[in-house]
């Protein structure tokens, strides 16, 4: 039974990395923020607006715990997910857990383009953009590091590094 959970920063490659990784092994590929959309027949963006980032949160734990449970499974979390409740210590306890460590300056460049797909980032500066993930990529890693595996995730941009990064990823979880 194999149950994986890729944790890091928007951008960091999570749902990239997770579906070549889950089509590698065999197994499903669940990309949590996708996932809660379906469940809750809303985009993360309305779920936000309307019921506010703590309700949110809320949903986000009970749909992580109920993805949690499946058998033969690579689940791309949010980028915020690992940083509330006990939720790190639940993946933890589930299955192995890879944070995509990826630096500021590769953050930057891959979300630079996504600032009008994702709401947080929107009228945001290239400065202010590159400040902001700084900040947040700083914030949040203490939560990233309680993940059992640490794994660069600065090598996705083509099909040869996406397939090498898979093959790497394998021998560190020893899959």
């Amino acid at each position: 039974m194999v149950r994986i959970f890729l944790t890091g920063y928007m951008g960091a490659g999570k749902t990239t990395l997770g579906k070549a990784l889950a089509r590698d092994l065999g197994v499903q590929f669940i990309d949590l923020d996708w996932y809660i959309e379906e469940r809750q027949h809303k985009t993360i963006r309305q779920l936000f607006d309307e019921r506010g980032e703590e309700s949110f949160r809320r949903t986000e734990r009970c749909m992580l715990h109920e993805a949690g449970e499946f058998e033969d499974v690579v689940i791309a979390t949010g980028g915020g997910t690992p940083c509330f409740f006990d939720n790190m210590d639940y993946m933890n306890r589930q299955g192995l857990t890879v944070f995509l460590d990826v630096d500021t300056d590769t953050l930057f460049r891959r979300l630079r383009s996504a600032t009008r797909t994702r709401p947080i980032l929107q009228g945001k500066s290239p400065d202010e953009l590159r400040a902001f993930i700084g900040q947040a990529l700083e914030a949040r890693k203490p939560h990233y590091l309680g993940a059992q595996h640490r794994f660069d995730g600065s090598r996705l941009e083509n099909r040869e590094q996406i397939a090498d990064s898979v093959r790497r990823l394998r021998e560190q979880l020893g899959i």
